[in-house]
Parts: C-alpha cells; structure tokens; sequence
C-alpha cells in the first residue's frame, strides 16, 4: 500500500479519524466522478469553480478557453490545489448539533504545465469526454484545427494529496437516545435518466448504444 507522506499541507487535521493517505483510494475517489473544484488567486481574491477532469496515473488534466483567467492564474503560478466530493447521505441526528453528511472527498495538492503538443492535447480532450460517458468520443465530428487552437489543457501533477472520509450512522449525546425523535440516514445517490434527443436532430438518428448503456448502467 502506497500512501503520500503526511505534511502541514496535506495532513487533516479536524477529524483526523477519517483521513485517508492511501495512494489507490483516493485514486478510487478521483476515478468515481469527473467534476472537480479548483483553487487559484484572481486580483488579489481567492476563487474556487468546478471543471471537468480526467486522471491518468498522477496527472489530472483540465481544459478551457485561452482566455480562462482561472487556468491563465494557476498556470502563471505554477501551482493549485483540487478538491473531489461525492455526497452519500444526509445523517440526521437528535439534534441539530450532530447533522452530518457520509462523503468522500480528496484534496490534492501540485504544480501545473501547459499541454502544447497537439495530438496530445487532442488525447487529452478524448479522455476528458470518455470520462464523462465512455466510449463517446469516437461518435463524434473530428476537431477542427480552431477549435483545438483556442484550447488550453493543464496538466496538474498530484504531488501529495489526502482524503476524508465519514460512512457511519447517527452519533448522537448518550442522553439524547432516550428522546421520542426520529433519527437516521438518508442516502443520496446521483441518477441518470432517460436520454433525451436534440429536437434538431435528422430524420432517422436513434440513441446510440453507448448512450444507452450509460443510462442502463447509472439509472
């Protein structure tokens, strides 16, 4: 078992009962998604907003427009940190003291590049939409030169990096489980729904299969 060395960077310190360091879990985490939230400095203020991502092996990969000021910012500093939540349930507890989430999150920290070849820059892009559904890529019109020219793709290497984990039930005072109140879990989970075609779409497209497996496999 890998684990990244705990540092005053990574280490959790509140709850520390629930950090995870392993190197494969949080992977786990990062593999379970694809929205992810990035940190950067703009004027003086800090800023956090979601973006798409892909992981291979220690390297998530971001991508926008050459005037994103958000990878223009981490790129001039050469360094962000990202963060991955997936919700799993609301814990509700006897009180509102002891409410609570289940949750997975991972926190990394490392230093940023520009992506300037092409075709790997194109890899990047194909990876990024087949994290979203796989296998999507390939039904699609091939990119145009423009469009790959007015792309930045970051690539972001993890250099350490922890989770946090909470998967239990309600934790409530000794006292309070005398009470006549209701307690528990509701778990949350993300769902697909039936896919829905373009309304400009030609006479004879049907959903493909890939599509549909998305939908059977998330519903």
């Amino acid at each position: 078992m890998q684990e990244f060395e705990k540092n005053k960077l990574n280490r959790v310190k509140r709850g520390a009962n629930r950090a995870v360091y392993d190197k494969e879990h949080i992977n786990t985490i990062l593999d379970a998604g694809f929205l992810c939230y990035v940190g950067y400095i703009y004027d003086g203020y800090p800023i956090t907003i979601p973006m798409a991502y892909a992981r291979k092996d220690d390297k998530i990969y971001l991508h926008g427009s050459t005037a994103n000021r958000m990878l223009l910012s981490i790129l001039e500093a050469e360094k962000t940190s990202i963060t991955v939540m997936h919700l799993d349930a609301l814990v509700l507890a006897r009180s509102g003291l002891h409410h609570s989430v289940n949750y997975r999150s991972a926190t990394l920290f490392g230093h940023c590049k520009k992506v300037v070849d092409d075709n790997e820059k194109a890899a990047i892009l194909e990876q990024i939409v087949d994290t979203m559904v796989p296998n999507h890529w390939q039904s699609l019109r091939p990119m145009y030169q423009k469009e790959l020219d007015r792309t930045i793709v970051v690539e972001f290497t993890i250099e350490t990096a922890s989770a946090k984990i909470r998967n239990e039930g309600v934790n409530d005072e000794l006292e309070d489980y005398e009470l006549p109140i209701w307690a528990g879990l509701i778990p949350i989970k993300q769902v697909a729904l039936p896919p829905i075609s373009d309304d400009k779409l030609l006479d004879g497209i049907e959903i493909p299969q890939h599509i549909l497996n998305y939908y059977q496999s998330h519903k």
